[in-house]
């Protein structure tokens, strides 16, 4: 494997581009580009694409808007991040400047969120058995690179939050069985944190902080706020 086509670490890939605005999370590269307007945000993915070059259809999504533009790196093949996509960010940040604009995490600039990256787990007992099912009524396929009996689903066009499949022990009929997890910025976490228990939330759990926090509502319903920190071996 070519140097550009490995995977650096977590935190490699954290420093290598925090300083541009971009925030790794869980596998990827994300931005946000503030904009004025569809046509200058269309002008920023047309930019960010011929920056990549023939890279683009292989690591480059984009989720347009007319006040901002979310991009996203990450080797597309294999739903994992390598040197190239470092590289990448660098080149889209460049041509960003170029434009008057920058690239951001929207982290303290006033904006109704941070970049982040949604997922839903599924606890389950049989995790092979209650798989087809959720992969069938909505409409998803195999995450990339992967494809056995208890592997994460994705969302085909990329629109849907990944879903993946955490194993239970033994039943627990009184616990919700369907919850989310929110990755954050790791400079955002303590952040979201705390907004989510001064919004009445508790903490469950944090045994395996920085990775992830147990957090639940009032009546108990789950969710976790993660990072890719506390992650490497």
């Amino acid at each position: 494997m070519s140097p550009v086509e490995q995977t650096p670490t977590r935190q490699a890939a954290s420093d290598a581009v925090g300083g541009q605005g971009w925030r790794y999370l869980l596998g990827a590269l994300r931005t946000s580009v503030p904009v004025a307007s569809l046509g200058q945000a269309a002008e920023v993915v047309a930019r960010a694409a011929a920056a990549c070059g023939d890279d683009a259809d292989g690591h480059l999504r984009a989720d347009v808007r007319s006040d901002r533009v979310v991009l996203t790196l990450q080797a597309l093949d294999r739903a994992a991040l390598t040197a190239r996509d470092l590289d990448l960010a660098h080149r889209i940040s460049t041509t960003v400047r170029d434009l008057g604009l920058r690239t951001e995490p929207e982290i303290g600039t006033g904006a109704p969120r941070s970049v982040q990256l949604l997922e839903i787990a599924v606890d389950a007992l049989d995790i092979a058995a209650v798989r087809p099912f959720w992969k069938a009524v909505l409409g998803y396929t195999d995450e990339a690179g992967t494809g056995g009996p208890t592997d994460p689903i994705v969302d085909p066009v990329g629109q849907g939050p990944t879903i993946w499949f955490q194993r239970m022990d033994r039943p627990r009929p009184q616990r919700n069985r369907i919850h989310f997890d929110i990755c954050v910025p790791h400079d955002e976490a303590a952040g979201r944190i705390e907004a989510a228990l001064t919004a009445g939330g508790r903490l469950v759990s944090a045994s395996d902080a920085p990775a992830f926090w147990v957090l639940a509502d009032i009546e108990g319903n789950e969710a976790c706020v993660t990072t890719w920190q506390g992650r490497d071996d």
